[in-house]
């Protein structure tokens, strides 16, 4: 079976609805688009304070330096008796994955975070304008 062939991993992406044309500005892997998938639907299952707390830990990411919380750094270096809850294991995960996207890969997703919550974008955007002091 010479014309027999596995897929490509772009076959199997359409097949699960993942949109890979590649422009010039885009350029996130297989594994990239699915860790946003998978952040994206975490962030759809999260009640208003864990959409707030990823919201101040995304705004963090975005400034970097400019967002010194000292009350947020004490809260991550705190010792807990208990193992950490699915939240906080998806916010870790959440991190590793950020941290190895290069900035592009995280423009990206922004936008398509914005697509699933315009609103939620719109108050990242006022909470990186504020680390300026442009707001």
């Amino acid at each position: 079976m010479s014309g027999s062939r596995p897929p490509s991993l772009v076959h199997l992406a359409n097949g699960l609805g993942i949109a890979t044309t590649q422009s010039p500005d885009h350029h996130s892997s297989f594994v990239t688009l699915q860790e946003y998938r998978c952040v994206l639907s975490w962030f759809l299952g999260w009640g208003p304070s864990q959409r707030q707390q990823f919201l101040e830990d995304l705004i963090a990411k975005a400034v970097p330096g400019k967002v010194c919380s000292l009350l947020a750094q004490l809260t991550t270096m705190q010792v807990k008796d208990k193992p950490p809850n699915i939240f906080e294991c998806q916010l870790r995960l959440w991190t590793q994955w950020f941290e190895s996207w290069t900035e592009e890969e995280r423009n990206t997703f922004i936008t398509r975070l914005e697509e699933a919550d315009p609103a939620f974008v719109a108050q990242f955007y006022t909470g990186v304008a504020c680390t300026a002091g442009t707001v």
